[in-house]
């Protein structure tokens, strides 16, 4: 993969490009651009200057018409500019038309955010999960390296005829490298499945935090738990799981885990590499969505952390809303809005620990909601190894003619359960 800067005294210039056509309105193609100078901030690249160009139709050069291409190298050329970033996903034969005509490195959205990743991954799951994206983002990227290389001698006959291209060696071993690395990627889940099995044998429900990046998962997970996880502010400060141990109501505990935050156009490949990050989330009782309270892109970035659970099929689990950051708001009007219009949210600042009371008796009450208790035949021993497995047994009781078991179960559990709920 083309690396976009490398280490000097100064930080490479960028002059970002976003996209305005008839998939992308001009308000939302502003909060994207404005999005990318944040993901630019992050790699640590210099933004010398932005522009939004307005698309009617796209071309397959450049993606947009020739001459507004040559007014922009112009520019890029005038502001001696390092590299250009497009806000939107650009081809590889685009890649390589753009460098050729302004002589500098050009990427696009897909490789910041992965570069973002490579940077700030720790742990060896991580580390696996982004290297994967990386060679599958560079693999139909390597064409324009080697087009004009000529085949290489010592090909035998009935198997790649004249010989085989320097393109055709490299693709082979990126491919061999995606195979390994996802077989190192099973044996990591395996052993993560495992783990997660012996935490799920104690009777302590799990909860995980969701939202876009930079909402300050990280920060409310380190005020409640008074955990030292990484904080900073800036986008996808966090990749790798964190999970603390939260006392709640009498001293009931919950297992609090903040996981990756969300980001719109999020590269389809580092969805599919994180999958086992995001698991976390789909395998929770509960449900934290946090959102950054202070900004205007609020309900847009609601929407998109919505549509990822939806992917990740944990939609349906029980949610509180979350609006974090409420002391960065000056305006109570602002705050009282978002009140109404997401009912039952509740708000909070990590920062100045406002709210977190609150926000722990909600987390109590709602776990509360889906405990039952139920009474087995003392010959039905299957019954509650079924809890143990699907469920979350808090309390458990063996009597001469019952079994006892309090546990925490969802709606599909409870209903197959429903013949011995104690009322």
């Amino acid at each position: 993969m083309k690396e976009i800067y490398e280490t000097e005294d100064r930080p490479q210039r960028v002059f970002l490009i976003g996209i305005q056509d008839n998939h992308t309105g001009r308000e939302e193609a502003e909060s994207l651009l404005k999005e990318l100078s944040g993901l630019a901030g992050t790699l640590g690249v210099e933004e010398i200057a932005r522009e939004m160009v307005h698309v009617r139709e796209h071309h397959p050069k450049y993606g947009m018409g020739s001459g507004k291409a040559e007014e922009i190298a112009e520019k890029v050329r005038e502001l001696k500019a390092d590299c250009v970033i497009f806000d939107q996903e650009i081809t590889p034969s685009q890649q390589r038309n753009w460098e050729t005509l302004t002589e500098i490195a050009v990427v696009d959205r897909q490789e910041v955010i992965i570069q973002i990743f490579a940077g700030r991954a720790k742990t060896r799951e991580a580390e696996l999960q982004v290297n994967l994206a990386e060679l599958r983002y560079a693999l139909p990227r390597l064409t324009h390296k080697y087009i004009d290389l000529n085949r290489q001698k010592g090909g035998r006959y009935g198997t790649k005829g004249a010989g085989e291209t320097k393109l055709e060696m490299d693709r082979r071993q990126i491919e061999q490298k995606i195979h390994k690395i996802e077989s190192n990627l099973k044996e990591v889940r395996k052993n993560r499945a495992i783990q997660r099995k012996k935490r799920e044998k104690i009777p302590i429900p799990g909860c995980a935090l969701v939202g876009y990046t930079n909402a300050g998962k990280s920060s409310l997970l380190n005020a409640m738990t008074q955990a030292d996880t990484f904080v900073e502010d800036k986008l996808f400060a966090t990749l790798d799981p964190t999970t603390r141990r939260l006392e709640i109501g009498k001293g009931r505990p919950v297992l609090l885990t903040d996981t990756v935050g969300f980001i719109r156009r999020l590269p389809h490949d580092l969805i599919d590499a994180f999958k086992s990050t995001l698991e976390e989330a789909s395998l929770a009782s509960l449900l934290i969505h946090v959102l950054d309270a202070s900004d205007p892109d609020v309900d847009v970035y609601y929407k998109t952390t919505m549509a990822v659970l939806h992917e990740l099929g944990a939609d349906e689990i029980p949610m509180l809303l979350v609006f974090n950051k409420t002391d960065k708001i000056d305006d109570s009007d602002i705050l009282d809005d978002l009140l109404k219009r997401y009912p039952g949210s509740i708000p909070v600042s990590a920062k100045n620990a406002q709210g977190l009371d609150t926000l722990a008796s909600r987390i109590d009450e709602a776990l509360s909601a889906n405990q039952h208790r139920f009474r087995f035949p003392s010959t039905r021993t299957d019954l509650p190894a079924l809890l143990h497995r699907k469920g979350s047994v808090v309390t458990e009781r063996y009597n001469d003619d019952f079994i006892e078991v309090e546990a925490r179960v969802d709606a599909v559990l409870l209903s197959q359960m429903k013949e011995w709920l104690c009322t």
